[in-house]
């Protein structure tokens, strides 16, 4: 077994490493770029060296740096975790010349499965079943045309180096195949530099559903059974499970059979997942193989109780599988879900910012986190947005769908926008809870997984409500402690006014909507006049800022993030952003000027003012773009612009001044 390792990648994989790494003893070397270096993986492991700037580009996918440091710490093996480097047949051999073990297969089995039509090709000579289709070395347009009319429609056209959605394009009939065919080749020209594509039938409603292999140096090949990955946004995995649901001995025995098949059809080593598309039938074909650890290989952690990062460790050390084939078998069901810095509403677009709240269900046997992020991190532009991987287990499938529940419900961010109350409503739904689904079940049921927003309900309002109102009770209270006199009538919180109602109005910004709530005091909490009707309310502040409210006799444990003016209120498993008016902060602001900062990281596309402009309230002066969208910085009053803190095509992270205004004198 090795004494120490490098792990080449970052955030949840690399922490993930290291949890078994240190199980076993083994040291471990982390990396990180400069966006990383105050990062939780970093922190756990036991070295960690600088690589180079943020972009991944210069950093994690620079193979010459990666084994610089592993020759420098001593590192004996390189774990490349998922993406990145880790199915980079170079690096694997960069690697092997270097002297250091790659923990991962050969490089001829990288090689043999980076190409997709490659792959079917040996598929088909050993005998694993293929979607009809067409994967050779011809690719002149009108040959393909040909074949696609002969395979018959509706048609999937794939780039043959692709991956996660990109180059691909369903064609529904002979006409529209051309021009699809020109897009196919287009991305995955721009994407991985090869234009080259495949052709096979489109399934209309498959399940994805693949088996995890794993094989070692001594000729031993076992199956640890199956996952269904069927739940897709942009043909990206975002819930995973297993055992699949509906599988048969049969059925199992069968595609365990023909994923070993392929495995060792390329001489296999380590571990692999060999995915499949099962059609309604009953009938499956080979997809692809990737040639690495999956993000969904808790599951089958979960149902086996075997840690395949030690599983890997010790194939890549030279030892034999722990297990045989007849010794593994399958307790209970798991389910596992990504959680995402994304927006749903908006076709699932990542989103960048500060984790300025993070609160995760407890952990146990029937609860599982896997991270890389703590709060107060950033999620930024340069990486994978996923915030964390969150995995239940229960004796079947039912189990584990109310501990889902359940745990989403006490899962709460701040910060960014996510994807949990996405997964709650998939969770909920019941063809979900059925098992009765395909790749097509989000786009299938799309009204009912995203409602229209709507505007902030009584519950939501009342708590921001609460929040402001004990807030402000407990700083009265400290300034009445600090005072020469503490029982002065002025430093009461009772809300006593001279022949008036005792009150006040609390108004927030819901988008673009603003409502305004009128807050009685009241000897015992505070009457709110709500939209709907008015409703008694009543709460206490915890420690770390949660609320325990009552409203209306109903109790909930709720928390409300602040940032500045910015609320985010959390309960249950969902999210609003509310924003307090403050008429005193709004004439300071108007009144002040000062600088304008960025409200996210990104890079600076267009300034569109030059030093010494005059503008007008809402001018467009700065375009921001981040995660390939683009946000537009106004003036937030008349004024003058006297400085200009960045190039055009600059990289700034959040907070960052970007210009400064000088705002013009109100007469």
């Amino acid at each position: 077994m090795f004494d120490k390792i490098l792990i080449a990648n970052r955030g949840e994989i690399a922490c993930r490493i290291i949890t078994s790494a240190r199980r076993l003893g083994i040291r471990t070397v982390a990396v990180y770029s400069d966006a990383d270096a105050s990062s939780r993986h970093v922190d756990l492991a036991d070295e960690a060296y600088r690589i180079g700037p943020a972009a991944a580009a210069e950093s994690y996918l620079r193979p010459e740096l990666l084994l610089e440091v592993a020759k420098q710490s001593g590192a004996q093996a390189v774990h490349p975790g998922y993406g990145f480097l880790s199915e980079n047949a170079g690096f694997a051999a960069d690697c092997s010349k270097a002297g250091i073990s790659f923990i991962g297969p050969p490089v001829e089995a990288i090689e043999a499965m980076g190409s997709k039509s490659a792959a079917k090709r040996i598929m088909e000579q050993a005998a694993v079943p293929l979607v009809p289709g067409y994967h050779g070395e011809n690719q002149d347009p009108e040959f393909l045309h040909g074949q696609a009319d002969a395979i018959g429609y509706p048609l999937l056209i794939k780039a043959t180096a692709g991956g996660g959605g990109k180059g691909m394009r369903v064609v529904e009939d002979s006409e529209k195949f051309i021009a699809a065919l020109e897009g196919a080749c287009r991305e995955g020209k721009n994407s991985f530099g090869d234009d080259r594509v495949l052709l096979e039938r489109y399934l209309t409603k498959p399940r994805h559903v693949e088996i995890q292999v794993f094989a070692d140096s001594h000729g031993n090949f076992v199956h640890l059974f199956e996952r269904d990955c069927s739940i897709q946004r942009r043909h990206q995995k975002v819930v995973e499970e297993a055992p699949a649901p509906g599988m048969t001995t049969e059925l199992r025995e069968n595609m365990g059979a023909a994923a070993i098949a392929a495995a060792k059809a390329i001489g296999y080593v380590g571990a692999g997942t060999v995915e499949f598309l099962l059609d309604e039938d009953g009938s499956f074909y080979f997809m692809e193989m990737n040639t690495r650890l999956q993000v969904e290989h808790p599951v089958t952690e979960m149902i086996t109780g075997q840690d395949l990062v030690e599983w890997q460790l010790l194939v890549a050390s030279g030892e034999p599988l722990p297990a045989s084939q007849q010794e593994l078998f399958v307790t209970g069901h798991a389910i596992e879900v990504r959680i995402y810095a994304e927006d749903p509403d908006r076709d699932f677009l990542p989103s960048t910012g500060t984790l300025t709240h993070l609160s995760t269900p407890e952990e146990g046997p029937h609860v599982r986190i896997d991270t890389g992020v703590r709060q107060g991190d950033a999620v930024s532009v340069h990486y994978d947005p996923m915030i964390a991987k969150l995995i239940v287990w229960d004796l079947d499938r039912a189990g584990a769908l109310r501990r889902l529940r359940t745990a989403l419900s006490s899962y709460l961010v701040a910060g960014v926008t996510t994807n949990i109350s996405f997964l709650g409503a998939v969770a909920a739904h019941s063809d979900f809870a059925a098992a009765s689904f395909d790749t097509g079940f989000i786009e299938r049921h799309r009204q009912e997984l995203f409602p229209e927003t709507r505007p902030a309900c009584d519950r939501t309002l009342s708590l921001a409500c609460l929040d402001v109102l004990l807030r402000r009770a407990a700083e009265a209270r400290v300034t009445a402690e600090a005072s020469f006199d503490p029982h002065s009538p002025w430093h009461q919180t009772g809300g006593w006014r001279l022949n008036c109602d005792n009150h006040q109005i609390l108004t927030f910004e819901d988008g673009e909507e603003e409502i305004s709530v009128k807050a009685h005091y009241r000897q015992k909490g505070y009457l709110l006049d709500l939209p709907s009707g008015p409703m008694i309310v009543d709460g206490v502040m915890g420690a770390e800022g949660e609320i325990m409210a009552d409203l209306g006799g109903k109790r909930f444990r709720a928390t409300v993030v602040r940032n500045g003016a910015e609320m985010s209120i959390l309960c249950q498993g969902t999210s609003h952003r509310l924003k307090l008016q403050d008429p005193y902060a709004r004439q300071d602001q108007e009144a002040s000027g000062g600088r304008l900062t960025a409200p996210m990281p990104g890079k600076v596309i267009a300034f569109m003012i030059d030093v010494g402009s005059d503008v007008e309230q809402g001018a467009p002066l700065v375009i921001l773009e981040a995660m390939k969208m683009e946000h537009t910085i106004t003036a937030p009053t008349a004024g003058k612009v006297v400085a200009l803190n960045f190039d055009v095509g600059a990289m700034v992270e959040d907070g960052a001044e970007l210009v400064d205004f000088e705002a013009a004198e109100v007469v």
